[in-house]
């Protein structure tokens, strides 16, 4: 048996005598299993009790008697995001954005009813998940576990003998590290289990999951290197523990709650009042698209009577009134359309800005990326907005190419005059069905994150040879 796997072998043993690492083990397992179990039955029935609504809203849409097509579109419809089965891993944003959209004509309304507006107050202080698990409280339990791992060879006095015997300094912290990244395996190994699982059952993809496990697992090492670095580094392993739970403090508590507010007062995101108040004055300005003698809508009808070779609106083939709600919609989506891409384009920065800041917390780079792979960041939110936004579009397009094709003008502009359709016609518009991410875009999403994991491990474990190789020094 090599040197390094005794010495190994001889940390597990250790490991095995001390109780703080036994219980600790056993309570982060039970930890890890209580929330992959609660955040799977919480997305399980969240999935089930939404789909159920979209049936129900699909058919009380359905179910509408003979009306004006545009008294459909004020009707409006409900659109409801499916959760991924990879939340009940990583809830990321999940809980503070909206789940419903509320479809209507001439408005582009934001999601609502988010998890946190519907919950305890406990609830914005983070979810039980097992994605929380491991990044908060796994580093917490390797370093009350590993923080004396070499610093007590130098409190009994058994550094300087195993040198004299001819361990060199880089065996023995090589075997350390050894023994922690085996235990912290074994923390990883439940959350391992439940994503295995989840692609078994068929509910997630191969690359996502290998993707979470290798981010993790290099999280975990990172925090191996960084325990036995501190250990090699002080002489007493009170000290050591004392510095490593400062820097846990500082990489996963406080860094991550600070810097997202920093990137806030950098590029500051406008109020949802001050947008309305911008996007209803512009929408006033393009003309009332009820009104087809709106002067702003002039040009448009003299366009129409051109392209038709006719001279009054009352001789057109077709309603002119359904024309107008037609061109008004086209114009009034552009408008919401480009107040959005403004608004997701600085939040698009704030992220960068963030992302920037994992060179010095790797916890926002684990973050990011598991995230992405769970498709709960902000990209996947942004996807079902603009899908709901399409469905709507076309919705509201299709219900004024009914007005304008299937009722007269002149009926229509009679107030004694009931005009109504066929309730089929809206029996026919297609159902909403949100399309998830293909998985090389998450990939790409997390590839920023994953090559900054990577650029630490590389920097920890030249930090940790070079601190063994002073150790060998100090040693003699």
């Amino acid at each position: 048996m090599s040197v390094i796997l005794r010495i190994a072998r001889e940390e597990w043993r250790s490991m095995r005598r001390n109780q703080v690492a036994v219980i600790g083990l056993l309570l982060l397992t039970v930890l890890t299993l209580v929330a992959a179990l609660t955040a799977y039955e919480h997305q399980y029935h969240a999935n089930a009790e939404r789909a159920r609504y979209q049936t129900e809203t699909n058919q009380a849409f359905e179910a509408q008697p003979d009306r004006h097509p545009h008294r459909v579109a004020h009707y409006g419809h409900f659109l409801f995001r499916p959760l991924n089965p990879l939340a009940a891993f990583d809830s990321g944003i999940d809980a503070f954005t909206g789940n419903t959209l509320f479809l209507e004509a001439h408005r582009q309304n934001s999601a609502n009813f988010g998890d946190v507006r519907q919950s305890s107050m406990l609830l914005r202080f983070g979810q039980l998940t097992p994605a929380f698990v491991l990044q908060v409280l796994a580093p917490l339990l390797l370093i009350f576990v590993g923080h004396a791992a070499v610093a007590r060879e130098r409190e009994y006095g058994t550094l300087r003998i195993l040198l004299a015997q001819g361990v060199r300094s880089r065996q023995l912290v090589v075997g350390k590290l050894l023994a922690l990244s085996g235990f912290a395996a074994l923390t990883l190994l439940p959350a391992t289990v439940a994503l295995v699982w989840l692609v078994i059952s068929g509910q997630a993809a191969w690359p996502l999951v290998l993707l979470l496990v290798a981010g993790y697992a290099a999280w975990l090492l990172l925090w191996v290197m960084i325990v036995v670095l501190a250990s090699s580094s002080f002489v007493r392993g009170r000290d050591a523990l004392l510095s490593l739970l400062a820097v846990w403090a500082v990489l996963v508590i406080l860094l991550p709650r600070w810097v997202p507010d920093f990137a806030s007062d950098v590029v500051t995101l406008p109020t949802r009042f001050e947008t309305e108040i911008n996007v209803e004055r512009e929408y006033l300005a393009l003309g009332d698209a009820h009104n087809p003698d709106d002067p702003k809508f002039a040009e448009f009808r003299d366009r129409v009577l051109r392209q038709y070779g006719v001279t009054r609106i009352e001789d057109l083939p077709v309603n002119f009134k359904g024309l107008v709600g037609e061109e008004g919609e086209r114009q009034s989506s552009e408008l919401f359309n480009r107040y959005a891409a403004v608004a997701f384009g600085l939040q698009a920065q704030q992220n960068r800005l963030v992302d920037g800041f994992g060179l010095l917390s790797p916890t926002l780079a684990l973050r990011r990326l598991s995230m992405a792979a769970s498709s709960t960041d902000l990209t996947s939110f942004r996807r079902f907005l603009e899908q709901g936004e399409q469905y709507r579009y076309g919705l509201v397009q299709g219900l004024n190419r009914l007005h304008a094709e299937h009722l007269h003008y002149v009926d229509d502009s009679d107030p004694d005059k009931e005009n109504r359709i066929s309730h089929t016609h809206w029996q026919r518009f297609p159902t909403f069905h949100y399309e998830a991410a293909p998985v090389s875009d998450s990939l790409r999403g997390a590839a920023l994150s994953g090559g900054i994991l990577l650029l630490w491990l590389l920097i920890l474990a030249s930090l940790t040879l070079w601190s063994a190789g002073r150790l060998g020094r100090a040693g003699r």
